[in-house]
């Protein structure tokens, strides 16, 4: 079913909208809520939490894009997750290596969570991205938004570990002076 469709029937409040995102995306909300939580049932519930959300969402909202609109809940629900989980405890994860990656680009007091949480950063980050070549741009997406490892970016795009980290920290460097022309660091 084309997404137009799907977003139609949660306008018109029909139930039937749920199953047909769950059949349409939920093995990719499934791999973007995994990717973050690397636990099955906290998956599973996210997704579940996700459909909810889109629920409650539409409308009044209509997104333009089903996919990334269902991917920024799924995440969201599963960063929220992540910290509940991980308060008492950190390291050792992978989202908490992604994390302590991008720390290094945000200085100063703040947690690099609620940085990346704030509209205008967020905004400033997203343009930064699509300037990127087109490679780059996918593959630092793929590690800080989707939460995807090394070795399953590096197989995807047919390079070594080796050379997706080195572009992972160019990109990084890259990002850290765009922020400080931005005025974001000091």
């Amino acid at each position: 079913m084309e997404d137009a469709r799907i977003i139609d029937l949660y306008w018109q409040r029909s139930e039937r909208a749920i199953a047909e995102t769950d059949r349409k995306y939920g093995r990719y909300c499934m791999t973007v809520a995994e990717n973050i939580l690397r636990d099955r049932e906290d998956s599973e519930e996210c997704v579940s939490d996700t459909w909810l959300r889109a629920w409650n969402s539409m409308p009044p909202e209509r997104p333009s894009i089903l996919r990334a609109f269902l991917a920024r809940i799924t995440r969201n629900l599963s960063l929220d997750r992540y910290r509940r989980r991980h308060a008492q405890r950190r390291g050792g994860g992978e989202t908490d290596i992604l994390l302590d990656e991008l720390r290094e680009c945000l200085e100063g007091g703040h947690r690099v969570e609620e940085s990346l949480e704030a509209a205008e950063l967020a905004a400033c980050i997203g343009r930064w991205i699509k300037g990127l070549p087109q490679r780059d741009g996918d593959i630092f997406t793929r590690r800080y938004f989707f939460a995807e490892t090394i070795p399953t970016i590096a197989g995807r795009y047919g390079l070594t570990e080796n050379n997706v980290t080195v572009i992972l920290s160019r990109c990084r460097g890259r990002l850290k002076q765009h922020l400080r022309e931005e005025g974001y660091l000091q």
